[in-house]
């Protein structure tokens, strides 16, 4: 049976939802920019390139990308003080980090986490996982927009939008200060937090207090949630984290 062609639009190629999505590429090596450019381009993806990060940071001011590849060895930035900025930015916090680091050494890559970013790749790397990992990211955060939502454990949600909370579908009042807690923990499943890095993350400076104030919070937090208060673990000495 022939194949019928109902429009002309049938004869136009479909693209994935991340196709045109525009990715900026930072790495001082002029072979490893044309080589992961070269494959982004083919996955379908747009993309800027920069060897030097005041290029990079000049570019950002007037366009936002939706996904940043960063290399950690620059010769005029440190690449973890970039990604630190771009993180603490409101305007590029929600914008994928992805490092891209000769380091092999296991500290570095738990700082680029600490700090923010959400993969890294280590060189040398397989092109094909770099774009899968690429493409890994740009999906989850369109899942992450288009949701707007955070569900643990089957009894527990967010809404990122709204500010509110459920458990098993009934809403409970959190102030402002918990929420974000709460919503930082629940981002990063499994990640262990100081009390200091969650004092940061509410804009608090005053270090004098910080035992006592989030321990408070993560106890009126524990109380409000009920069955998902089991949730938050404390991590003796360290902080907190979340876990299912």
């Amino acid at each position: 049976m022939p194949l019928k062609i109902k429009s002309k639009k049938d004869l136009i190629p479909q693209f994935s939802q991340s196709s045109g999505k525009l990715i900026a590429v930072l790495d001082d090596e002029p072979d490893i920019l044309e080589l992961v450019s070269l494959h982004l381009r083919k996955a379908g993806f747009k993309v800027k390139e920069f060897e030097t990060s005041k290029s990079f940071l000049k570019f950002i001011e007037e366009k936002t990308p939706h996904l940043i590849i960063l290399d950690l060895m620059l010769p005029d930035a440190d690449g973890l003080e970039i990604c630190k900025s771009l993180k603490k930015d409101e305007k590029f916090s929600s914008v994928p980090v992805l490092l891209l680091t000769a380091k092999s050494e296991e500290i570095d890559k738990i700082i680029g986490l600490e700090l923010g970013a959400d993969d890294y790749v280590t060189k040398p790397f397989s092109t094909r996982e770099l774009v899968a990992r690429v493409k890994a990211l740009i999906r989850r955060e369109q899942n992450s927009v288009k949701n707007n939502k955070v569900k643990v454990g089957g009894i527990l949600e967010l809404d990122l939008q709204k500010y509110e909370t459920y458990i098993i579908g009934e809403k409970i009042e959190l102030t402002l200060t918990e929420f974000k807690i709460l919503k930082l923990l629940c981002e990063r499943k499994g990640w262990v937090y100081a009390r200091d890095q969650i004092l940061e993350y509410l804009g608090s400076t005053d270090k004098g207090v910080m035992d006592r104030t989030i321990d408070v919070h993560i106890k009126n937090l524990r109380e409000k949630l009920g069955p998902a208060g089991s949730f938050i673990k404390n991590i003796r000495g360290i902080g907190y984290k979340l876990e299912e």
